[in-house]
């Protein structure tokens, strides 16, 4: 599979309590990892298996050395990631509060860089690939022009709408699967997306725009499909959190792999769930990221998630 998407370094503050505008508070932990959902996300799917490239961009600086060296001990294929001459890596600033909820500020530099031109350099990686996954932390332009690459040669395609943007019909319509959280989803649709039937609401609009299923993820409160063929709610797997950093692309690393490696569906949604619970039992990002051996002592210690048709 491959991932075309962001590759930052993630700063990451842990206290007691998020700010408020204009307050200051004291911190209990820090860390410096690299992160980025296309960073994350391809490092969850090798972590899950998968044969997993990754296209992107970073900068010539120490910054980009520690992403590519990330990359190098998880076997990711990192061939595609340039380096721009000029622009610096990117940072995500990110607070997370003795419950594990998070606020995260990114600021994307050489990942801005991205366009329709670095997605056509890519075109062979993601022309031989089972799955395209990718996300929002690049330009638009670079994600749709990899999407209509992934279709045009017959790849899967999925897509994570983060951060939330303003998706027409001529990209949703070459998505296989979108996966949004919560927020996201209200975000795209107007809809409260916090409770079942609001998230089938939401994925009902979404779908009804041209993608061809939509997963709605909502942390503890499981997660929501609909394709066009039904709807059906699956559960989350009980776990203590730390920190929900990371746990969507957990998700849709484990989803991606699972389908990549040729898993059936309740298979592969079985792994995200897992792999999306056992990110949050861990801080940071990247290093939050459970193994395939992990995934499956879950699976087994707990029981696949209850999955219900709706």
């Amino acid at each position: 599979m491959v991932v075309v998407g962001s590759l930052t370094i993630d700063l990451t503050a842990g206290s007691e309590r998020l700010p408020v505008a204009g307050e200051t508070v004291l911190g209990t932990r820090f860390a410096m990892v690299p992160g980025g959902k296309g960073n994350n996300q391809a490092i969850a799917a090798a972590r899950q298996g998968a044969s997993t490239a990754i296209v992107g961009r970073i900068g010539q600086d120490s910054f980009g050395d520690q992403v590519m060296a990330q990359l190098t001990a998880d076997g990711v294929d990192s061939s595609g990631v340039e380096r721009h001459p000029e622009l610096a890596t990117g940072i995500a600033h990110i607070r997370v509060d003795a419950r594990g909820q998070n606020s995260i500020v990114m600021v994307p530099i050489a990942n801005q860089s991205m366009d329709e031109l670095a997605s056509q350099a890519a075109r062979g990686v993601i022309a031989g690939a089972k799955v395209l996954l990718t996300q929002l932390e690049i330009p638009i332009r670079a994600t749709r022009e990899a999407l209509r690459i992934a279709r045009h040669h017959g790849v899967l395609t999925i897509l994570n709408p983060a951060p939330a943007a303003d998706l027409g019909a001529d990209t949703l319509s070459l998505v296989d699967i979108l996966v949004p959280n919560e927020f996201e989803a209200a975000t795209l649709t107007g809809e409260d997306a916090g409770t079942t039937e609001g998230a089938v609401r939401a994925a009902s609009k979404l779908l009804s725009s041209g993608c061809g299923a939509v997963l709605v993820t909502m942390g503890e409160r499981g997660s929501v499909y609909l394709d066009s063929e039904g709807k059906m709610a699956i559960a989350a797997i009980p776990v203590d959190t730390v920190d929900t950093v990371a746990a969507g692309d957990a998700f849709c690393g484990g989803l991606a792999a699972g389908l990549a490696r040729g898993e059936k569906w309740e298979q592969a949604l079985a792994r995200a769930t897992a792999a999306g619970a056992l990110a949050t039992t861990r801080s940071g990002a990247t290093s939050s990221l459970p193994s395939a051996s992990e995934v499956e002592e879950l699976l087994a210690r707990c029981g696949p998630p209850e999955v219900v048709r709706l």
